[in-house]
């Protein structure tokens, strides 16, 4: 990219009025869409999905912590990998303190497939230590939220109300749509060189996980294979697991 052109401060202050008025007609459009996705209609939960926290088992329910709303990061992490992906671990690393979403009665949680113990070996790592992170392994979550397909694993935000002791699905959020939860993006797209992705086969090869841009072995995230497909199809569920008993009554604790 090339450098920016420089004007007087009278130019820059014309241009920047100009662009001002786009930024407010995205703000006014992005306010609608928010708008529109809190009036979308919600789904009851109806299995008692179990999770393997450091604590023990926990349920669905349980990971509200007594909040209404919970918000769940689907984070790619495959039973036979030894860390998460580096994708999902750029966003982990955008989560800010929790205290802000708790004040407004709502709970986060990342969950994954891996067992337990390598998501805690990565979880460490990182340095995550704010972040609560479950275990779905011999679960049917990953596959009736769309995060796990034959294909293997993809990444997904999604959000849960609950009234009482009853569990609705709200909204779930793939593909560009989760961009907004990468901040550094939103840093960067402030600065004239902005993502610097230009040239690149994905706009996502430079990403790393955090303590690997330095480092020769260093990958991004790879190919997006989900890409086009329709992620919210009802598909037939599989384990590759032990699977826990999970009946289908609705969820009653």
């Amino acid at each position: 990219m090339s450098f920016p052109q420089i004007v007087s401060r009278e130019e820059w202050k014309a241009a920047r009025e100009r662009l001002l008025e786009e930024e407010k007609a995205l703000t006014r459009a992005r306010d609608q869409l928010s708008a529109a996705r809190r009036s979308m209609p919600v789904v009851p939960v109806e299995k008692r999905y179990v999770f393997d926290s450091p604590t023990g088992e926990v349920t669905l329910l349980d990971l509200f912590q007594g909040r209404r709303q919970l918000v769940v990061r689907h984070f790619m992490f495959d039973p036979q990998w030894e860390e998460g992906c580096a994708g999902c671990s750029m966003q982990a690393d955008n989560v800010g303190h929790l205290s802000h979403m708790h004040a407004r009665d709502t709970s986060f949680v990342m969950i994954a497939r891996a067992p337990l113990e390598k998501i805690e070996r990565f979880k460490a790592r990182m340095g995550w230590t704010h972040i609560p992170w479950v275990s779905s392994y011999g679960s049917e979550f990953n596959y009736d939220f769309n995060v796990t397909m034959e294909k293997g694993e993809l990444p997904a935000v999604s959000s849960f109300i609950r009234d009482g002791e009853r569990i609705f699905h709200a909204s779930s959020v793939f593909d560009r749509g989760g961009e907004v939860f990468i901040n550094t993006y939103n840093y960067l797209d402030v600065t004239p060189l902005g993502r610097q992705e230009e040239g690149l086969s994905h706009p996502w090869d430079w990403w790393r996980h955090h303590d690997r841009y330095e480092a020769d072995q260093g990958s991004g995230p790879g190919e997006n294979w989900w890409t086009g497909m329709d992620k919210f199809e009802v598909r037939q569920v599989r384990h590759d697991g032990p699977t826990r008993r999970q009946p289908a009554e609705a969820e009653k604790q």
